[in-house]
């Protein structure tokens, strides 16, 4: 009867490798899904920043705020950190009063987007991680998906001053 304890403890030493190797993967699939969804979230925090800051720009009569927001809502996945980042400079530059009702939807947008950039920050970190287990790269378990990518842009948290005149 010997042989038969070899043959169920190898037998569960597979299962419980199969079930690694399965949990594995799914862990690396999900990270990977997450972080597309990230990205996308991010995408559409960055559209509300530009937007905001373009209606902002057209009140104050800022040409150089409007182009930064037109560009920034315009450019393509290549340029789309050097736009950004524009954009936030542009809008540091420009006093914004606290109690000035337009410039709250600009401050609103903005820290949702810094919200929004540190998950999506932390999601392709986690997903780099996973990616560089010796068992992923291995059994090549995340060829499937395309490595993702920290996006640079500024800090986009806004300071306002509450003295500041109004108009």
């Amino acid at each position: 009867m010997p042989d038969m304890r070899w043959v169920v403890a190898v037998l569960a030493g597979v299962v419980l490798v199969s079930a690694y190797l399965v949990w594995t993967a799914a862990r690396v699939e999900r990270l990977h899904s997450r972080v597309a969804a990230a990205a996308r979230a991010l995408d559409a925090h960055l559209l509300r920043r530009a937007a905001a800051a373009a209606v902002l720009a057209e009140e104050r009569y800022a040409t150089e705020l409007y182009a930064a927001a037109r560009i920034a809502l315009d450019a393509g996945p290549e340029e789309r950190e050097a736009a950004e980042n524009d954009l936030t400079r542009q809008l540091r530059n420009m006093p914004l009063a606290a109690d000035d009702p337009a410039v709250e939807p600009v401050v609103a947008a903005s820290r949702r987007l810094a919200l929004a950039r540190q998950v999506h920050t932390d999601l392709v970190r986690d997903a780099l991680s996973a990616r560089r287990r010796p068992i992923v790269r291995l059994f090549r378990m995340a060829r499937k998906h395309e490595r993702p990518r920290y996006f640079d842009v500024d800090d986009p948290t806004l300071i306002t001053q509450p003295d500041l005149p109004v108009g």
